[in-house]
């Protein structure tokens, strides 16, 4: 305590660690919204020591899907298997690729995608530890259920790393905005 006193005592860095403070606290309340730039963080693709930063899709447009599951009914009989059907068409419209992301390891997304996509039309990363959720600040604590914090559901229209759709639940689980008929419709 005596530490942060001494900073906020000193005028010079008071403002600094308000403006800190206020940088910080306001961007945890606020989900990622069209034109906001893609946060870089790195997602793991079928291993730990494969990594794929996020700053990699800011070339063109990239259709981003989030589910809370690999393996989970509504992830594994609708949203994914609508995203794979769907990127031919998707491609037709201008979209370079198709990602899917879920909070598990890389080792579960890529049995899984093999499951759904097994021609690798999609790609499959996995958030280890949610921090692409939470830095867009669309995570869903499902600890009860899923045994820890998972993504709310959501698909992303990114252009040139700039997100310019947002189709996020409004109850962070169902499927009535984010499938790939709605990202195709918005094209």
């Amino acid at each position: 305590m005596l530490a942060i006193r001494s900073v906020v005592a000193q005028p010079s860095l008071r403002g600094l660690f308000l403006h800190r403070f206020i940088q910080t606290s306001s961007s945890l309340n606020m989900p990622v919204k069209a034109g906001d730039k893609l946060p870089s963080v790195d997602l793991y693709e079928g291993a730990p020591d494969k990594k794929v930063n996020t700053s990699s899709f800011n070339q063109g447009k990239v259709v981003i899907f989030g589910v809370p599951g690999a393996f989970t009914p509504t992830c594994t009989k609708d949203h994914a298997p609508g995203f794979v059907s769907a990127v031919d068409s998707l491609k037709a419209k201008g979209v370079k690729e198709v990602v899917c992301v879920s909070v598990n390891d890389p080792f579960v997304m890529a049995a899984w995608g093999r499951s759904l996509d097994p021609n690798g039309k999609i790609r499959f990363l996995a958030d280890t530890c949610a921090e692409f959720a939470k830095a867009l600040d669309v995570t869903l604590d499902l600890t009860a259920v899923l045994g820890n914090v998972r993504n709310k559901r959501y698909a992303l229209l990114v252009d040139q790393g700039v997100v310019k759709k947002v189709n996020l639940e409004p109850d962070g689980t169902g499927l009535t905005c984010s499938q790939a008929s709605d990202i195709l419709n918005s094209l």
